[in-house]
């Protein structure tokens, strides 16, 4: 017979008070010790951070904890054209966030443009008449006729609108 694995449950049985660890679910934990909460909180205080004439022109999209490969980086994203002010201002960025934190939290900041063209979308034409030749052919192949009539009223009164 299979054992269960439920997640929901601790493994250990413990008398009395528990650990605040282990009371949360795995996935949590997992991103608790990713560093999750760095991430949230630079967006929190991402304004702080970077001053209002950056935060305008920027954002922060993911961070990234060192590992055995590399060292942690914040990557950045730039609207095009600002990317040479966010270059000059690299060094202040990350002395301020590793100020809020306490300790050296980013070692590099990645930065990636991005085009601010606002995609203006065209308007489609609402079609007012509901019932074009396409819906008419249903609804007089519909063989009730109470719902039949019903429905050419309604189509009547959505053409007056």
């Amino acid at each position: 017979m299979r054992s269960r694995n439920n997640t929901k449950q601790r493994n250990r049985v413990i008398q009395g008070l528990r650990s605040f660890k282990y009371t949360l679910p795995k996935n949590i934990k997992r991103i608790i010790i990713k560093k999750g909460h760095i991430f949230s909180e630079t967006l929190n205080n991402w304004k702080y951070i970077v001053g209002d004439d950056l935060f305008r022109v920027c954002y922060p999209k993911s961070f990234k904890n060192s590992n055995k490969l590399g060292a942690s980086y914040l990557l950045v994203m730039v609207k095009r054209g600002h990317e040479v002010d966010m270059e000059y201002s690299k060094k202040r960025i990350l002395d301020k966030m590793n100020s809020y934190f306490g300790y050296s939290v980013v070692k590099k900041l990645k930065l990636v443009s991005f085009d601010d063209n606002q995609t203006n979308f065209k308007k489609t034409k609402i079609n007012h008449n509901a019932t074009n030749s396409k819906y008419m052919n249903k609804i007089i192949d519909i063989k009730n006729d109470k719902i039949k009539k019903s429905l050419i009223e309604l189509s009547k009164l959505f053409k007056e609108k």
